[in-house]
């Protein structure tokens, strides 16, 4: 035989042994100790060593991968060789996909160098446009997965917040909401209770996108079940039952911050519990008051108790239930729009007509053009009207 056929011979071996076999000891007997594949840069999978482990890598993906050589030119000490492997993706990932039980063939053409009966070194290409465009149609299948899960947590959600605002006599109510993704954990309701008092929610479920807004759904219909079937106007003894109904549903590290409060209309009576929410305002003629109660958070633990306090609203003063996405907006500085801030405006400006959307003027002011909502926002503004006389 000649030499271009030993060195043929000697790669078609090399392919049969290590690719095909999986016999990676034998690439220490026909591979050069200082061989170098020219396509791989400096890493784990450069030299001999490299080699072994890229195998072994591509092995692992495929339970049937074979490779085949097409053709061979000899000419000196260099061997040409067109290859082709295929084999099922139905094991490990491969080029960053996951298994999905396709078959994958790329086209390989490797320059060998032959020195001695050794491979001393490699060039080659590879067409990968098959295993590109099946990460491409997997990347469009799930991008058209999760839109079509937003569409249906969306619909959700719209399904969930009130469809009409009520209009009790001498009381104006102003809700808005307005989620960071699509979808989001924030809701606010509106029950109607015995002896026309009228119940006001607001709550956020921990996270954004549509698990929280699941979760969210999920609380939100407790609340209005549990409100309705009790016929109560304690707002404490409400949280506590919907707590101990969460905690066996929610899942693991989530949990539902609420304000619920009830409202009687004739005489401006408030009363209301938090279970870890954001303390609302109330605008005063000497400025804005907290609405304390303590209470946890539902679902995070059974049999807890919720305190509940009373409030009168005068007339023209106004109430504010919000969630933390308004406090907790940042500028472009990284400075937090805060507590005080709020307060502070409240006391000043809360005769405004519109404090909801005096608020949200201020808060857009702050932040700047271009800025990205970190958090979902809700402002549900309560405000009794003022002394016809």
């Amino acid at each position: 035989m000649s030499v271009e056929e030993n060195n043929k011979a000697l790669v078609r071996r090399f392919f049969e042994e290590v690719y095909n076999r999986g016999n990676l000891d034998k690439a220490d007997d026909l591979l050069s100790p200082d061989y170098v594949d020219h396509g791989v840069p400096p890493g784990k999978y450069a030299g001999r060593e490299g080699l072994k482990r890229s195998v072994a890598k591509q092995r692992a993906a495929s339970s049937d991968l074979h490779f085949h050589i097409e053709e061979q030119i000899a000419e000196g000490d260099k061997v040409v060789t067109r290859l082709i492997g295929s084999g099922t993706h139905d094991r490990e990932r491969f080029m960053g996909l996951a298994p999905t039980g396709a078959r994958i063939t790329m086209e390989n053409i490797i320059i060998s160098r032959v020195v001695e009966g050794k491979i001393v070194e490699e060039r080659g290409v590879r067409d990968a446009s098959r295993v590109w465009q099946q990460r491409l149609q997997r990347e469009r299948i799930e991008r058209e997965r999760v839109e079509q899960e937003m569409r249906l947590a969306r619909s959700i959600q719209q399904a969930s917040l009130p469809k009409e605002v009520p209009e009790p006599e001498g009381w104006q109510i102003s809700p808005f909401y307005q989620p960071a993704r699509e979808v989001g954990g924030d809701f606010y309701d509106f029950l109607e209770l015995k002896d026309g008092q009228l119940g006001l929610v607001v709550g956020d479920a921990t996270g954004k996108g549509v698990p929280a807004a699941l979760v969210m759904a999920s609380a939100r219909s407790m609340l209005r079940a549990v409100a309705q079937a009790l016929g109560s106007t304690s707002p404490g003894n409400v949280l506590a039952r919907v707590n101990d109904a969460l905690v066996t549903d929610i899942p693991t590290n989530m949990f539902v911050t609420c304000f619920y409060a009830v409202l009687d209309a004739e005489t401006g009576h408030l009363v209301y519990a938090n279970a870890g929410h954001d303390m609302p305002y109330v605008h005063r003629n000497d400025g804005a008051e907290e609405l304390r109660a303590r209470g946890m958070p539902l679902g995070l633990m059974p049999r807890m108790s919720y305190e509940e306090k009373v409030t009168i609203l005068r007339a023209d003063e106004a109430a504010l239930f919000y969630s933390d996405g308004l406090v907790e907006a940042h500028d472009p500085n990284g400075e937090m729009f805060g507590f005080p801030r709020l307060r502070a405006l409240i006391a000043e400006h809360g005769e405004e007509g519109s404090l909801g959307d005096f608020l949200l003027e201020e808060l857009y002011s702050f932040v700047k053009e271009g800025w990205e909502q970190e958090d979902d926002i809700t402002l549900l503004t309560l405000r009794r009207s003022p002394s016809l006389s």
